[in-house]
C-alpha cells in the first residue's frame, strides 16, 4: 500500500516540512546531520562518498539504506561495524582543537553513527538519540513554554500522557486530549496559544490510524508544530516527515532495537532551527544513550525490514483466528473493515503492523486470565521485539491514565506479535481462550 501525495509544511511558526514521496520509504534517500551521506533524494547512486568509507545511498532501497545509510567502515581500522567507543572524553590536540568530539555527553562516534543511520531511514536531515523514548519526548515538549497549548490524542501511550499532564502540565503547559481520527475534532480545540499537536499512528493501544497530512494541514494553518510518534509503524511502514510532520519521535527500545535488550529514544527533523534547539536540550539535560546502547539499536536497524515483514504477516494470521473465536469481543487492527482510520491506513501505510488488540466478551476478568494463560506469548510490558508479548494495558502500560480522558477499556488485551512460527502463536492464543473459566 503506497502513500498519497506528500504533505506540505507551512504556517507561521511551523518548521519547513513536507516534500518527499508519501509513505513509500524506498523513495527517500536523504542524508543526516554531521554524518550526512550526501546525494539528492531519488537519485540513483551506490558509489562511495568522497571520504571513501561511506556508500552514497540516495535512491537505493530501504534494506540497503538500513545497512549502509549514513555510516561506513571505521576509518582507522576498516571495521565494517561502527565500534563501541567506550570513552567519556577525547584528547584535544590543542586547547579547543579536537576531532569533533570532546565529551561523551555532547557527542560520541557510536551515537553519531546511529543518529545518521536512522535519519537516513526516516528521510530526516537531523537525528538525535536519547536515553529512552520518554527522554526524547521530554526534550520535544521542552520546546514549549508555560502558557502554550498542546493537543494530544485521547488514546495516547500512558507514559506520554503522564509526562505531559503531570510533569509539564504543573509547569504551565495547557493540554487537551481529543479524538484525532477526525481532523474536525482537532480544529475545534485549536487556540491562538496552540503551539504543538502530538500524534501517534497507529495509536497505543487502540491502534486507531490518524491522517497525518490532514492533521498537519490543521496544525500548520494555526502556526503549530506537528509531532508524530512513529514507534508502532517504524520508517519501514510510513514516513511522517514526508506527510507534513515537523518532528518524529521513537522509542528505539521497540521495533528499531527489536531484541528487548536496550532502552532508547530518538527525535528527528528536517528543520535546522528545531535540530539546533533539540541538540541544545539533548546536551544540556544529558539524557543521552551510552555507546553500547547506540550500537545495539543500530544493529537492530539493519534487520528492521525483514523483521517488520514477519511481524506484519504473523499479526494478520492471528487477527484471522481472533475474529472467529467466540470468547473474543472485538478485534482491533487497521486492516479490518470499519476500523477507525482504516481507509487512511491503506493510503498512508505500507503494511498494517505487528500490534494487535482485542477485547474479551466476558469482560476484564477474562482479559486478565487470558494474559496469564499463554505459554509462548510472554506476559510483559514493552513491544516490538522478536519474541511475542501479551499484556493488560489497563493494569500495566496504561495504568497511569485510569480515570482520565485516555483511560483504556478494562476488557482490552494488547499483543505484540513476534517472529515465532505463526501456527505456534495461533495455537497458544487459542488454548488460552479455549480454557477461560
Amino acid at each position: 500500500m503506497s502513500g498519497g501525495p506528500a504533505g506540505s509544511g507551512g504556517g507561521a511558526g511551523a518548521a519547513g516540512s513536507g516534500g518527499g514521496a508519501g509513505s513509500d520509504p524506498d523513495a527517500v534517500g536523504s542524508g543526516a546531520g554531521s554524518e550526512a551521506s550526501g546525494g539528492e533524494p531519488g537519485a540513483a547512486s551506490g558509489a562511495r562518498s568522497s571520504d571513501g568509507d561511506r556508500i552514497d545511498v540516495a535512491g537505493l532501497g530501504f534494506e540497503t539504506r538500513a545497512i549502509h545509510g549514513g555510516t561506513g567502515a571505521d576509518p582507522s581500522t576498516g571495521a565494517v561495524n561502527t565500534p563501541v567507543y567506550l570513552s567519556s572524553t577525547f584528547r584535544q590536540e590543542a586547547v579547543g582543537v579536537h576531532r569533533g568530539y570532546e565529551y561523551a555527553r555532547s557527542g560520541n562516534p557510536s551515537r553519531a553513527s546511529l543518529e545518521a543511520n536512522l535519519a537516513v531511514l526516516e528521510g530526516a536531515e537531523w537525528g538525535l538519540a536519547f536515553a529512552s523514548g520518554l527522554a526524547a519526548e521530554d526534550a520535544v515538549l521542552r520546546l514549549l513554554a508555560p502558557g502554550d497549548h498542546l493537543v494530544l490524542p485521547n488514546d495516547a501511550y500512558g507514559g506520554t500522557y503522564r509526562l505531559a499532564t503531570r510533569v509539564h502540565g504543573p509547569a504551565g503547559l495547557l493540554i487537551d486530549a481529543v479524538d484525532l481520527v477526525d481532523p474536525a475534532g482537532l480544529e475545534a480545540v485549536m487556540r491562538p496559544m496552540t503551539k504543538m499537536v502530538w500524534v501517534e499512528t497507529p495509536t497505543n493501544p487502540l491502534l486507531r490510524v490518524i491522517d497525518i497530512e490532514a492533521v498537519a494541514a490543521v496544525a500548520h494553518r494555526h502556526g503549530a508544530l506537528l509531532v508524530v510518534d512513529n514507534t508502532f509503524a517504524t520508517p519501514w511502514i510510513q514516513l511522517p516527515l514526508t506527510m507534513g510532520a515537523d518532528i518524529v519521535v521513537h522509542s528505539t527500545t521497540k521495533y528499531l532495537g527489536g531484541h528487548s535488550d536496550v532502552v532508547g529514544g530518538f527525535a528527528l527533523t528536517r528543520s535546522p532551527e528545531l535540530a539546533d534547539r533539540l541538540r541544545f536540550l539533548q546536551n544540556s539535560t544529558g539524557a543521552v544513550p551510552g555507546p553500547l546502547d547506540c550500537y545495539l539499536v543500530q544493529r537492530g536497524l539493519k534487520s528492521l525490514a525483514v523483521r517488520m515483514e514477519r511481524h506484519c504477516v504473523n499479526a494478520a494470521i492471528i487477527v484471522e483466528m481472533l475474529k472467529g473465536h467466540p470468547a473474543v469481543g472485538n478485534v482491533l487492527y487497521p486492516s479490518l473493515p470499519g476500523h477507525p482510520g482504516g481507509a487512511v491506513a491503506r493510503r498512508q501505510m505500507r503494511a498494517f503492523g505487528g500490534m494487535v488488540s482485542f477485547t474479551l466478551a466476558a469482560g476484564e476478568p477474562a482479559a486478565v486470565e487470558v494474559c496469564a494463560r499463554t505459554r509462548i506469548f510472554t506476559l510483559a510490558e514493552s513491544l516490538g521485539a522478536v519474541e511475542s508479548l501479551i499484556e493488560h494495558p489497563g493494569r500495566m502500560t496504561h495504568a497511569s491514565v485510569a480515570g482520565s480522558t485516555n483511560e483504556v477499556p478494562a476488557d482490552l488485551v494488547r499483543l505484540s506479535v513476534g517472529l515465532e512460527t505463526a501456527e505456534d502463536l495461533v495455537a497458544d492464543l487459542r488454548q488460552a481462550l479455549d480454557g477461560l473459566g
